[in-house]
């Protein structure tokens, strides 16, 4: 069976279970997943149950697509992502939007933890993500175009909506949060950074540094999905403040950035 059949079999397989209408995904990241407690849960769906659906092999991805809503407004979420470096493919890793387009979706909101490499961040604050750097070792568009999908080359000149950043800093604003707005830079991991490297990654213009987001972004705006993408910063890569971290110490400060992305992200459904 080829992608595109594997896609339309996926996607069929879960609206057999859930048949509402849905345009607006979720994908959380590492440490993330308790915006669900802000979702009006209708249906879980384990990934293990869908046909083709990578499984997520991070201890801090629980596995599940999550059906309900949120304000009112109807909403797909993933509990739990898939990496470049666990192994899979950026077909593989990307699976999920594409079956998300088939199911209706029109917007993606993406969260992920990561390291902040500029000065003026700390530990346990958020970032919302105005640009991307792809130094990802290969594109999920590589290989045959699928044209049911998109264009071959499409535009990145735009690949996070202008309009859904200033509704976020607005909200952010009304809530008296502490929040940036920067580059992110994507890399494959799962090794961190060495000071070196952090510099280097500053250097060219990011603000900060994670091993997510940029594939699923990319194959989203293949599609015509407007996206939403927000970092918790969880460790720093900013020369003076380099510290060994476990994943628990990641963990233990994506826990920090969680309600402020949570609120943001649900204020942002409702809004939208």
């Amino acid at each position: 069976m080829n992608y595109t059949d594997q896609i339309k079999e996926a996607s069929q397989f879960i609206s057999n279970l859930y048949s509402g209408e849905v345009n607006i995904g979720i994908i959380l990241g590492t440490g993330l997943g308790k915006l669900i407690d802000k979702i009006q849960v209708d249906i879980e769906i384990d990934y293990s149950e869908i046909p083709h659906f990578p499984l997520s092999t991070v201890e801090s991805h629980s596995g599940k697509l999550i059906f309900g809503s949120i304000g009112g407004k109807k909403v797909v979420a993933m509990k739990g992502r898939f990496h470049y470096y666990e192994g899979y493919s950026m077909k593989e890793v990307t699976f999920p939007v594409r079956v998300m387009k088939l199911m209706g979706v029109k917007h993606l909101l993406v969260s992920n933890a990561c390291g902040g490499l500029n000065p003026s961040q700390h530990i346990g604050e958020v970032m919302i993500i105005k640009d991307h750097i792809d130094l990802f070792p290969e594109s999920p568009l590589r290989g045959k175009n699928l044209d049911e999908f998109g264009v071959r080359f499409p535009d990145m000149s735009n690949a996070y909506s202008e309009r859904l950043i200033l509704l976020a800093e607005e909200i952010a604003i009304e809530n008296k949060f502490m929040f940036h707005t920067g580059v992110y830079a994507g890399v494959q991991g799962p090794n961190l950074e060495t000071p070196s490297e952090y510099k280097y990654l500053r250097i060219i213009g990011a603000d900060a540094v994670g091993m997510s987001t940029i594939p699923e972004v990319i194959v989203a705006r293949q599609m015509g999905i407007e996206v939403f993408g927000i970092s918790a910063i969880t460790d720093l890569g900013v020369e003076g403040k380099i510290k060994k971290i476990t994943i628990a110490d990641v963990l233990a400060a994506a826990a920090l950035a969680e309600p402020i992305m949570a609120k943001v992200m649900s204020e942002l459904v409702k809004r939208m």
